[in-house]
């Protein structure tokens, strides 16, 4: 992997020129009430590109929403022709991706792109699109990737690395791609010095630390203690406590990176038109697991929550040999009934090994 330094100007004169083929999206800010070690805590959403990255965001920590919705939408037309204007769209060019997003494209490239069975929309989407993924700086304290071994600096699934140092970008170049852009645009991009690789590394350490930091304070069990955890027979009793304050809305499973559910639906303009939609679902939902004659196998709620993290902690290891959680903490964040699955992980591991 070939690693490069660009300065900012050249960062936004390249992506002006490259995105002429994409539709362009970049991570911008938002600032709250909240705080955060000394600066105050900014959410970051996806901004569309129209011709300058005003308020860029590289550093910082992941977008507010997933970067599945880029290419699982969650609600598209799949009854037309696939060659139809419907579908045929720009493919996307994602700026400051970060690597919690970019693990979970695992999962949902696993569902839509293996197997027997290939969702056409989603690979076109996926295999058309360009990634630039970013360093994480200022995790939140929901953050808890690394319990999961998973980094805070782009690993897989991206075509071009970027960190930022001083007034500009420590580029790594991951795909045929990237190298192709660069090498169009060479004039751009230099050799990077020892000093500016040095800096990266000690600013991916102090994210390590703040990582850590919360992994102690809140607890949560290691990567390794979490294998086969949902096949200990843990009883009814925590699904239950937790579910005392869910109020099925949904938020936990469409704003996770690896959630994938979906239903079709038709929807008719004229008797002799209609059109079909794929929408995304939830598994919190009460109707989700209904059947035709109207049988309900997870007719309670906490049977719906048990089973999400069945899927996450037992289902995916066990069929990929990978955890589907990938840390982000946007569950934690978005839950109006403040259900905590760094709470549930770490009561899991308590019961499963007092049955030892």
């Amino acid at each position: 992997m070939k690693i490069y330094f660009i300065t900012k100007q050249d960062f936004v004169d390249f992506i002006k020129e490259i995105s002429l083929g994409f539709r362009t999206f970049y991570l911008r800010e938002k600032p709250t009430q909240f705080s955060w070690k000394k600066d105050q805590r900014k959410i970051l959403y996806w901004q569309e590109y129209n011709g300058d990255l005003e308020g860029l965001v590289v550093g910082q920590v992941r977008a507010q929403e997933p970067l599945k919705q880029f290419i699982f939408r969650p609600k598209e037309v799949v009854s037309e022709n696939f060659s139809s204007p419907v579908n045929l769209q720009k493919p996307f060019l994602l700026i400051g991706a970060k690597n919690c997003d970019l693990t979970g494209l695992d999962i949902t490239d696993f569902v839509f792109m293996q197997g027997d069975l290939k969702d056409p929309f989603y690979t076109d989407k996926r295999q058309n699109m360009f990634i630039i993924g970013s360093d994480c700086t200022n995790p939140w304290d929901t953050c808890f990737c690394l319990a999961l071994d998973i980094k805070s600096y782009p690993e897989k699934n991206y075509d071009l690395g970027i960190s930022e140092v001083g007034n500009g970008y420590v580029v790594e170049a991951a795909s045929e791609a990237a190298e192709k852009y660069i090498s169009k645009y060479k004039d751009k991009f230099v050799s990077v010095t020892t000093a500016q690789l040095q800096k990266r590394n000690t600013l991916r350490d102090d994210t390590k630390s703040d990582l850590e930091a919360n992994i102690i304070k809140h607890k949560i069990p290691a990567k390794q203690k979490l294998g086969g955890v949902m096949k200990k027979g843990i009883g009814p009793e925590i699904w239950k406590e937790e579910i005392k304050t869910c109020v099925e809305c949904g938020c936990c499973n469409f704003i996770c990176p690896t959630c994938h559910c979906f239903f079709l639906a038709d929807t008719e303009k004229e008797k002799k038109d209609s059109v079909r939609y794929k929408n995304w679902d939830a598994c919190l939902y009460k109707d989700f697991a209904v059947v035709a004659g109207g049988a309900n196998p997870r007719k309670y709620l906490f049977q719906r929550l048990r089973n999400r993290y069945e899927k996450k902690f037992d289902f995916f290891p066990d069929i990929l040999g990978k955890i589907a959680c990938t840390g982000c903490g946007r569950c934690i964040s978005g839950c109006p009934g403040k259900i905590d699955i760094r709470r549930i992980l770490k009561n899991l591991v308590a019961e499963s090994e007092s049955k030892l």
